[in-house]
């Protein structure tokens, strides 16, 4: 290499996994809050699912869907409150109802992903026991999770005021 040659970009830059470690370590209490206040619309989730599919009031039962539709939805509430006043609570918006807006459009996005999820094991795979339904709800609902969190920090929860 010449003396005039300039450097490879590469040189003195850590390379993006040690970066992307980097970010996650310092938002490791945001990760945390947002871990936990998901933990609790999983288990709102998941309880109203298998209660209105597998359980005493399965009168959908042959609608695991819109089931899961009607208890996206309801998590959607409970995670909407504890991520503005917990998780993301210095950089929530002054305008609340725009923002519950927001929200509830980056979960239908995250709906749709579980929801395929499930139609795909349900309706293409013909799979409907409650180890399939359940399995399939937690790979939509993981995937869904990496989608709603890239997209509460950047769209919704932006700090303006």
């Amino acid at each position: 290499m010449s003396p005039s040659a300039p450097a490879p970009a590469s040189v003195g830059r850590p390379v993006w996994p040690v970066r992307l470690v980097a970010a996650l370590w310092r938002r490791r209490l945001e990760l945390l809050r947002f871990g936990t206040v998901g933990g609790v619309a999983f288990v709102v989730d998941f309880t109203l699912f298998n209660l209105m599919t597998h359980g005493p009031v399965d009168v959908l039962a042959h609608k695991p869907v819109t089931v899961n539709i009607i208890a996206t939805g309801v998590a959607t509430l409970v995670s909407w409150v504890g991520n503005r006043y917990w998780t993301f609570a210095t950089r929530r918006t002054r305008h609340r109802v725009r923002e519950l807006l927001e929200y509830g459009a980056v979960n239908v996005g995250g709906m749709a992903i579980s929801s395929l999820c499930l139609a795909v094991s349900r309706y293409l795979l013909d799979l409907d026991s409650v180890l399939a339904d359940n399995t399939a709800k937690v790979v939509g609902l993981v995937l869904g999770m990496v989608f709603r969190y890239v997209l509460y920090r950047t769209v919704v929860f932006r700090g303006d005021g």
